[in-house]
């Protein structure tokens, strides 16, 4: 059989209840090499594991060895987004295929590791990258950025990605128990009831002016289909101008992608990839599929947590002269990985590094912005009063008990919460409880544009024009 392959941008944080959205079929594999120095330590190979498996001093099976092997075959690239899969594993991407699956809707990823006070060596935990939108980690509050210290109990810091992940997973109705750690020091737990999680991708809406506003979630199957239908929309509205939202996008196909820059350039090359093998290396041009008049003005938003198949597009936009970046640097993951089946089980591996349409590798770097837009930084008062409030957890009570606030309900509060919390401006804390009433809401508002300042510069520039 002929073994099949399919490119893809590895989600920087990996759904947790989702490893990928495409599952990969192949024969065993059956290579053997012709270097000679490879010939001579797969023969040795062959000795240690004929050996232990005559001579340890229990019976062992052959499969549990070889399955010890090639994780470690894996973990010695030390690259995060190769690695063995279980036959657990591979499991999880059949039930990725079908769009739905048992979880608490997380991207997770194991890049992040915390800076060790002095004198301590601190362990490698798993960052959340972003929560999707009505899952029971985005009900709970968990925000990118957050770090998961513990799942039921055991440390995430000796743990595998995916054996996080398989952790994360399971039945309908389930729970799980986490510790999550928010700054440098303040932790909580989290029990969380999985869910079906539907793999979200693009939401949209006019804002006033004849401002279009499109959030891309992730570069599924479907996302190019989905822009083309808020396009549509869009027309239908007459709008002006577009903003295109990335924060907090980890990526996803690499096809997906290039289908949704397709939308907006009519020729020229959207990405590139280059590698040491020569089938490897491609140019990725668009197919004169533009629905998006090329001289519409454009502004895509951008932050830490825009990563891999997002930085794809904003680099294209950026190097293309197509619209204007505006938020923070990108994540700065520029590989392409392959998924193999092998036997029950599989690998992905890291085959190409992707290059914007002027040659730049963003790999570990990132992409910056046109003008940088964040929000102002904590003082050293502001963070302990806000360790002080995420620990006392009152504002998830009160969206608990207050549904659906009035303003003078929502006042008061924010007064109570200034005489505890005095740090603590009116803005961040009537920001904090708009945010924690939407994760309670079935259908949360497509944006804010009262207190997303990085939105507000947005629409400002495109009113500028």
């Amino acid at each position: 059989m002929k073994e099949k392959k399919v490119p893809w941008t590895f989600l920087t944080g990996i759904l947790a209840g989702m490893l990928i959205f495409a599952l990969v079929t192949a024969a065993p594999l059956a290579a053997e090499s012709r270097d000679g120095k490879t010939q001579r330590l797969l023969y040795l190979f062959q000795y240690v594991l004929n050996f232990v498996q005559n001579n340890y001093v229990d019976e062992v099976d052959p499969d549990v060895l070889m399955e010890g092997a090639y994780k470690g075959l894996f973990e010695s690239l030390d690259d995060p987004h190769s690695a063995y899969l279980t036959a657990a594993d591979m499991r999880g991407l059949r039930d990725t295929t079908s769009g739905e699956f048992g979880g608490v809707g997380l991207f997770i990823n194991k890049q992040f590791v915390q800076k060790p006070a002095e004198g301590q060596a601190e362990p490698s935990y798993v960052e959340v990258v972003a929560s999707i939108e009505n899952t029971p980690a985005y009900k709970a509050g968990i925000l990118a950025g957050d770090l998961i210290v513990k799942v039921e109990g055991d440390s995430t810091g000796g743990l595998s990605l995916d054996e996080v992940v398989d952790k994360l997973r399971g039945p309908v109705g389930s729970a799980v128990n986490i510790t999550i750690r928010r700054g440098p020091s303040y932790s909580f737990d989290v029990a969380l009831t999985r869910a079906k999680i539907q793999v979200p991708t693009v939401t949209w809406a006019m804002l006033p002016g004849g401002t279009a506003y499109m959030r891309i979630i992730q570069f599924t199957p479907y996302t190019a289909e989905k822009t083309a239908e808020a396009v549509a929309f869009f027309a239908g509205q007459n709008y002006k101008n577009m903003i295109i939202d990335l924060r907090g996008n980890p990526g996803g196909l690499l096809d997906s992608v290039v289908n949704v820059a397709d939308l907006f350039f009519d020729d020229g090359v959207i990405v590139s990839t280059r590698s040491r093998l020569e089938s490897e290396n491609k140019v990725f041009p668009a197919k004169s599929g533009v629905i998006v008049p090329e001289n519409l003005p454009l502004v895509v938003l951008i932050d830490g947590n825009s990563a891999s198949a997002a930085e794809i597009f904003a680099g294209a936009v950026k190097d293309r002269g197509r619209g204007f970046l505006m938020g923070a640097k990108t994540y700065g993951k520029g590989s392409v990985q392959q998924v193999h089946a092998v036997g029950k089980g599989g690998f992905r591996l890291t085959m190409s590094r992707y290059y914007t349409p002027n040659g730049i590798s963003i790999d570990k770097t990132g992409i910056a912005p046109d003008k940088e837009v964040k929000e102002p930084e904590f003082t050293e008062a502001e963070s302990a009063d806000f360790g002080k409030l995420l620990t006392a957890r009152v504002i998830s009570q009160f969206a608990k008990d207050t549904a659906a606030p009035t303003e003078a309900q929502t006042a008061s509060f924010t007064a109570e919460l200034r005489k505890a919390y005095p740090a603590l401006s009116e803005r961040l804390l009537r920001r904090l409880i708009r945010a924690e009433i939407n994760r309670h809401l079935t259908t949360p508002p497509v944006y804010d544009l009262e207190y997303d300042t990085v939105l507000q510069e947005a629409v400002k520039h495109l009113s500028a024009r």
